[in-house]
This record gives C-alpha cells, structure tokens and sequence, in this order.
C-alpha cells in the first residue's frame, strides 16, 4: 500500500516579543519602543521620525525591544516630560554589533544592512534604523499626562484610520494568495498535482485532485 500526499501545512512562530539577549531575524517585525520629550510626539506621529545625525551606532532612528531602555531618554529631561512610543518596526537586514563587528558601528548601512543592533552585553539592548519609513508608531507605551496621552493615542488612531505623510504613506503589499504582508512580490508558482496558484510562504494548501 502507498500512500500519496500533495500539499502541506506549517506551523509559523509570529510572535513579535523577543528575549533580551536574542538576535531580531532579518526581514522580520518587531514590537520596539523609543524614548522621546512630549513637545516631538505629535510631529513623530503625524509625519515620522527625523533620523538622529550620529551616535553610537551612528545615524539614524534609535529604538529597543526594552522598555526601561527608552524610558531613560531624553537623558537630560525631567521624567514628567518623557514620552515612550510604542513601536512596529520592519527591521529589514539586520547586523549585530558585537566585539568582532565593533569596526562597522558606524558603517553597517553602507555594508548593505538597514538595522544595527548592540546586545546587551554592556547595557541594555539598542537597535538603529536607518529608513525611519521602517517604524510606525502604534501606541503610548507610557506618559504622566493622561490627557496628553489621550490626545497622543487620539491621533495614533487617526493616522492609521487616514494615513497622511511620513511614516504611514509606505505599507507592505499583501500577498494575493498567502495573504501575508510582503515588502517584496512573492514568487508564485502552480499546485504540482491540481495546477492551483500557489505561494511558498502559505501556511496550508491540500490538493483536491482526484487521480
């Protein structure tokens, strides 16, 4: 007896959450936050982020998966004047900044990458993007102000319900057969079996045909 099998299904790991100490995967997403004064976060919202002019990773958008991270910035402001940002960020190419990786600290998007990202092995992690179109912001992850963060919250919403300028003008495609959110056009191919469309990043598909 023989038994035949066209098709498969798949059990995908999307969680967004990450462990402290481990790598984010290239091309994936990530719940990050950033630390900001709450006179930015309505230009933040409404148009995007403006990508610092250096630092320790060199230029572009800080952020970290840790929240006690962002909470310490802007360093040199009173607490009550801090805001953090809930983040969705596409981290895209990813490189990890480490002791053998310490010369490209400031030259890793010039190697191709679109991501830096320092371990936390000498404080808390940190991440640098490059693109701020990469980042959106989807919440207040913390504010003193209620009615400020209210009004921060208010706005979130309204950007993503009318998105306008900035950050929110660039979406991934979807994929008209995975249904998956793409940034680039997956290959599709046909069902060797039933010749149906088909997607390599689908979770299930089962052939019907009948031998």
């Amino acid at each position: 007896m023989s038994i035949k099998f066209s098709g498969w299904e798949v059990f995908c790991e999307k969680s967004r959450d990450l462990k402290p100490g481990q790598a984010p995967k290239s091309s994936r997403g990530y719940t990050m936050y950033h630390g900001t004064h709450k006179t930015n976060t309505t230009a933040i919202i409404s148009s995007g982020f403006r990508p610092s002019a250096g630092g320790r990773l060199g230029p572009g958008v800080y952020c970290s998966r840790n929240i006690n991270k962002a909470m310490g910035y802007p360093a040199f402001c009173p607490p009550n004047e801090r805001v953090v940002l809930k983040l969705s960020v596409r981290v895209g190419k990813v490189k990890k900044i480490d002791g053998q990786a310490a010369g490209m600290s400031h030259t890793w998007h010039q190697h191709g990458y679109d991501t830096a990202w320092l371990p936390p092995t000498a404080g808390l992690e940190e991440d640098c993007v490059w693109d701020p179109k990469r980042l959106t912001v989807v919440g207040i992850a913390h504010c003193t102000d209620p009615a400020t963060k209210t009004s921060l919250e208010t706005l979130i919403k309204k950007q993503q319900k009318e998105p306008q300028g900035g950050q929110n003008t660039q979406k991934s495609a979807k994929c008209q057969v995975c249904g998956n959110q793409t940034e680039l056009n997956h290959t599709i191919e046909k069902c060797w079996e039933c010749k149906a469309a088909i997607c390599p990043f689908m979770d299930k598909h089962v052939c019907h045909k009948r031998g």
